[in-house]
């Protein structure tokens, strides 16, 4: 193979907001090609294929998903529907990044893994913020042990609705409630820094009228007296950022989920700003690892495996299960 990337042809299937960011990511991509968007709303496809000159704009997701053209899928639909979504194109062999919660518990995660693996499809959950290049920085320098031993991390998540029960964030029935949606980002953020799941969880939520978590906390104990204190929430405007405690001293993340900058504080040290700002609308970042992985024939990506991905909707199951929230169908 010569030095020339292939260019990669990516599909959308959904046409939502983060439909809209994804694709203006993909701009930046020079190896990156919209080939095709699918969404079965009536004239969605058309009108979002207009604004970013896609010639192929379907009104179901079976076109798209046979389009031979199409190398690798991106779904944006609603949590309840990943499932299915990602099943579909699985089955059709193509390769797929899922927009996060990858599904809506752990049973249909360990489903859509298993299909992958049997099918020999690759399959990675668009967890974006991981690919950022300040999430990449700061894995560096806590590989290096700049922090000491991390004892404690604090992340929330929350973003003001009024409550509108027929709105994604309220309806049980789309797989609504702040956990799934919001709750995911200080889980895995979590789940990054200790590169483990916690052996106890504690938590606490509350269940508005429409039977979803519009308000959480949980606290994460680890197996060597390690913590995490986190929280989301659909009802409260919260600070969105993240502290990473250590025997040496902390880290602050400002906007952990699409941080420009982090603040290191180190015993005995002046205060130190490192400021990396990410292109575009960062969702290029997920991008470029799908296609890395597809150029070299990788199945998975390292840095948002399939194993951990399950285990963080174990947690999020395990969370539901202590506040006896059950999703339609569940």
């Amino acid at each position: 193979m010569n030095n020339m990337s292939k260019i990669i042809k990516w599909g959308i299937l959904g046409c939502g907001r983060i439909a809209y960011k994804f694709a203006e990511g993909l701009k930046v991509l020079p190896d990156a090609l919209l080939e095709g968007v699918a969404s079965k709303t009536e004239g969605k496809a058309e009108s979002f294929g207009k604004m970013f000159g896609v010639k192929n704009t379907y009104n179901n997701y079976e076109d798209l998903v046979n389009n031979h053209a199409v190398d690798v899928i991106y779904i944006a639909t609603t949590h309840n529907f990943h499932y299915k979504n990602a099943l579909l194109c699985l089955n059709h062999g193509k390769p797929v990044l899922c927009e996060k919660p990858i599904t809506l518990n752990a049973k249909q995660a360990e489903e859509l893994i298993n299909t992958a693996r049997n099918n020999n499809v690759f399959l990675m959950e668009a967890m974006w913020t991981r690919f950022l290049p300040c999430i990449v920085k700061l894995n560096e320098f806590l590989d290096r042990g700049i922090l000491g031993e991390i004892q404690h991390v604090t992340a929330n998540f929350g973003i003001k609705h009024e409550l509108d029960p027929k709105a994604r964030p309220f309806n049980p029935e789309l797989g609504g409630g702040a956990l799934l949606d919001l709750g995911v980002y200080p889980i895995s953020f979590a789940r990054m820094i200790y590169k483990k799941s916690p052996s106890k969880i504690k938590s606490s939520a509350c269940i508005g009228k429409t039977n979803v978590d519009e308000k959480s906390c949980y606290l994460f104990e680890y197996e060597n007296g390690q913590t995490a204190m986190l929280s989301s929430s659909y009802r409260l405007i919260m600070t969105h950022d993240a502290f990473i405690f250590g025997t040496k001293g902390y880290m602050e993340i400002p906007d952990f989920f699409h941080p420009t900058k982090m603040i290191l504080i180190l015993e005995g040290k002046p205060k130190k700003t490192i400021r990396i700002p990410f292109k575009s609308t960062g969702y290029n970042y997920e991008a470029m690892e799908v296609m890395q992985c597809l150029n070299t024939g990788k199945l998975e990506s390292k840095i948002m495996p399939l194993g951990e991905t399950l285990e963080i909707m174990k947690t999020m199951d395990m969370l539901r299960s202590q506040w006896h929230l059950k999703y339609p169908g569940e």
